[in-house]
């Protein structure tokens, strides 16, 4: 007789502190996973709305404890600490799993062991918890997009190996609302990080969730974070994030000094021109700084890439192919920097793939993490000649790499 498959223990931690209203759907969604292996704490900061009275209904089935700490980052690490899981996450008190995410992710995991931690496509609930839409800003993983322009790692469908810890540490206690972003950053620097697109997890959208009522605080720290992390003081993030935060703030001074201006034409007036703002800022950063490459491996003509273990590498790989790419835009030429400095130039022509394989010149500027830019010369947009596609793009990339 074969012997059972032993699956890996999955140990999943929710952090609680009075979200007795929203935290029956949470703990049905973990516990209503048809992965066999699993392990469920919740840590409770002393919650005195109903919390308790759902922990109780649920004993046996989950381990909780109930006592005063110093927020939502100590209670992950607590329950981190109690975990024995070999693959781990976090699933906070008003959010949920979409059902089978455990299996796909363990999955994944498991047919990949050089990845360290996999996350995927979520959607966006109302406070009724009634899906709205898919959470906008997930993508492929890349490291320069994450360091430099958002945090496009839907905390709700990630999962990593516990081993994760022993490089990296916990989460940083001192940070109250960007711990995931710093913590996938820190991870992304040690280890290879995949992106599935499967639907894990859903975010519960509402206004007094942290995330939304944080304002200046929010942003103060995130800027910090960022700057930490990255080499550009003012990163595109900087603006992504800053102009809700300074239009909120903004607004609230308005309303206290100025409270004749708080009339429904005026809000109208104000909205518009908050939304006006955020599109013209993120289309604008979007359109500088856009994916790289996008998930079907086309290029814009601006690209960016960070290798963070760069130092005693001697050598650039670089693959592709402009085979797709249309005759008028041929032949692109391509300039390579490196941390800001202009040091490589090629030409691309449709004819074949192309594989240039270069040494790393003397001289490029230190720094923690190479910078690698790609700047070409012209590109074409689909849309521009009857197609849909809006992008800008010019070739197909295959591979970049340091050896």
């Amino acid at each position: 007789m074969a012997q059972a498959e032993v699956l890996p223990l999955v140990s999943i931690v929710t952090p609680s502190y009075n979200q007795g209203r929203f935290i029956e759907d949470t703990i049905q969604s973990v516990l209503g996973q048809d992965y066999p292996n699993l392990e469920y704490i919740v840590v409770d900061g002393g919650s005195t709305d109903q919390t308790l009275e759902v922990l109780r209904r649920h004993e046996g089935r989950l381990r909780w404890i109930s006592e005063p700490d110093g927020g939502q980052s100590e209670a992950i690490n607590k329950g981190f600490r109690m975990a024995r899981g070999e693959i781990v996450s976090w699933l906070n008190s008003d959010d949920t799993y979409v059902p089978g995410a455990v299996t796909k992710a363990v999955a994944y995991l498991r047919a990949c062991p050089d990845v360290a931690m996999v996350y995927g496509e979520g959607y966006l609930l109302d406070e009724a918890g009634r899906v709205t839409r898919r959470f906008p800003s997930t993508e492929p993983f890349s490291l320069w997009r994450l360091v430099y322009f958002s945090d496009y790692i839907l905390q709700q469908t990630a999962f990593w190996r516990r081993c994760v810890f022993d490089a990296v540490g916990m989460l940083d206690e001192s940070l109250h609302y960007g711990m995931d972003w710093d913590f996938w950053i820190r991870v992304a620097k040690r280890f290879e990080i995949a992106y599935i697109p499967e639907f894990l997890g859903n975010l519960r959208e509402y206004a007094a969730a942290k995330t939304f009522s944080g304002g200046l605080h929010r942003f103060s720290e995130l800027a910090s974070m960022m700057r930490r992390h990255g080499r550009r003081r003012f990163p595109p993030a900087y603006f992504n994030y800053g102009w809700d935060a300074y239009q909120a703030a903004m607004g609230e001074r308005i309303r206290r000094d100025l409270p004749w201006l708080d009339r429904p034409a005026f809000r109208r007036l104000g909205r518009s021109v908050r939304s006006l703002g955020a599109n013209l800022i993120f289309g604008r950063l979007s359109r500088l700084f856009p994916p790289s490459p996008y998930p079907d491996r086309w290029l814009s003509d601006r690209a960016y890439f960070l290798f963070p273990d760069w130092r005693g590498k001697t050598r650039l790989r670089f693959a592709g192919t402009a085979q797709c790419s249309p005759e008028r835009v041929l032949p692109l030429r391509a300039e390579v920097l490196f941390n800001g400095r202009y040091l490589l130039r090629f030409d691309l022509t449709r004819s074949r793939p192309f594989e240039i394989e270069v040494p790393l010149p003397p001289g490029v500027p230190e720094a923690p993490m190479l910078e690698i830019t790609l700047r070409m010369n012209r590109c074409f947009v689909p849309a521009a000649s009857g197609g849909e596609d809006p992008r800008r793009l010019t070739f197909q990339l295959a591979e970049l790499s340091l050896a």
